[in-house]
């Protein structure tokens, strides 16, 4: 799908201090259906520090998705195709591993030599963890509906309850009152996105699910504030899983950010409103 026109913007809001800019995105749900994105070449290549500035300094950037808790390439599907004509896009894989920084290193291991990374959720976590290992490879940054916060202990709590009661029974993927938590209002009746949701996490699956849910959330304050390249901080204006006010929170830590909040979106909104977020992701690649 291509990214929403400029016509279809919303008045900006008042912009933050300094060089943060806020931008309200307007759009809606599609959920037509399409071939799943289109994973997009990489250039290959050696260590970044042995790069030639004209590699690095390239127009046409690598593109790292990362997706969250019980997400694949089909998170990502609309802004695979969206963004094909600039970027080239390779979506990185978080199941394999049982700690935060195993993680990161099997998505470094397989990324190009520079990239673009943007992490949504728990893909979040992970690329604050590539900004501890390898920060010099990343060439801008963006942070879709996640949290730069470690888990309270509360959280941690009912996150091994809900491990425990996966152990117990049996699997069927996001539950309609996940769902709902999820997922703008907007949405809940629009059975084809529903069902998008629904057979990714299922095909995923209780194994991946107990391994990603059992990664340590650390504090990503310290690489947040010392990270100074172009940076993205997006949010579903009623994502109830990580709300506008944590990202209002990354966007004071980043030196050069943008906040962008995106209307009638809950948690998913690169599936919930996926013509906004290519656009939002189009102008800060090209920024």
């Amino acid at each position: 799908m291509a990214g929403a026109g400029r016509s279809g913007r919303r008045a900006h809001r008042p912009a933050l201090p300094g060089r943060r800019r806020v931008r309200h995105r307007g759009g809606r749900a599609d959920s037509a259906r399409r071939r799943p994105g289109r994973l997009c070449a990489h250039r290959p290549g050696g260590d970044v520090r042995h790069a030639p500035a004209s590699f690095r300094m390239s127009a046409r950037p690598d593109l790292l998705l990362l997706p969250g808790l019980l997400n694949d390439g089909e998170l990502w599907r609309d802004q695979l195709e969206a963004l094909a004509d600039i970027a080239d896009c390779q979506v990185g894989d978080l199941t394999g591993a049982d700690t935060l920084g195993e993680v990161a290193e099997q998505v470094l291991d397989a990324a190009p030599p520079v990239f673009a990374l943007a992490g949504f959720s728990l893909g979040g976590y992970v690329a604050q963890e590539i900004l501890r290992q390898a920060p010099q490879r990343v060439t801008r940054l963006a942070l879709l509906d996640t949290s730069y916060k470690a888990d309270t202990p509360a959280r941690a709590q009912q996150r091994r309850a809900q491990e425990a009661a996966v152990r117990k029974g049996a699997f069927h993927g996001f539950g309609d009152s996940l769902m709902r938590a999820y997922t703008d209002p907007v949405h809940h009746g629009d059975t084809a996105l529903m069902h998008r949701i629904r057979a990714m996490t299922q095909r995923l699956g209780a194994e991946v699910f107990l391994r990603q849910s059992g990664l340590e959330r650390r504090d990503g304050s310290a690489v947040l504030r010392a990270f100074d390249r172009p940076a993205l901080v997006l949010v579903g204006e009623h994502d109830g899983i990580t709300p506008p006010a944590v990202h209002e929170q990354m966007v004071a830590l980043l030196p050069d950010a943008t906040l962008v909040r995106i209307p009638q979106s809950g948690h998913l909104s690169p599936m919930e409103q996926p013509g906004a977020v290519s656009t939002a992701l189009r102008d800060w690649l090209l920024r």
